[in-house]
């Protein structure tokens, strides 16, 4: 089974201790969020995009699109979601990864629970950033 749940990736943790990961408005890190298929194999140990198993599509181009971190500061705790994304696109995807553009370097992994078919647009609406809802969570 290609896809297991959601996950946030294993070199999230260490890659923030080292500051290769910036969340914060005006950072110049770029987040793209990518499609794949059930063939695809991502887990927690995933640690870097890769094309395998990525969908393919008209419409739909190899590296996914750019997704804007949304980074709440709040009581002690740092909540960070991500702005909606949308192919123009017929597509099935089974799941999507969330990494940093450049290095590559994964954030998170995006359980689709079963293939999600479109036949104009395929949009990926992420949770808003609070102590309750956001994608990433420390406090």
């Amino acid at each position: 089974m290609a896809f297991t749940g959601n996950f946030v990736c294993n070199s999230l943790s260490p890659g923030l201790m080292a500051g290769g990961f910036n969340f914060a408005l005006g950072t110049t890190d770029v987040y793209r969020v990518a499609l794949y298929t059930s063939s695809a194999t991502l887990d927690a140990s995933t640690t870097a995009y890769n094309t395998t198993g990525e969908v393919v599509a008209t419409g739909y181009t190899a590296g996914g699109e750019v997704v804007l971190p949304v980074y709440v500061s709040s009581n002690g705790g740092a909540y960070v979601s991500f702005n909606n994304a949308s192919w123009d696109a017929a597509l099935t995807a089974r799941g999507a990864l969330i990494y940093k553009s450049g290095d590559g370097g994964a954030v998170c992994v995006l359980d689709f629970g079963a293939d999600k078919t479109s036949t104009t647009v395929f949009s990926i609406q992420f949770p808003i950033a609070t102590a309750d809802q956001a994608l990433l969570r420390l406090s």
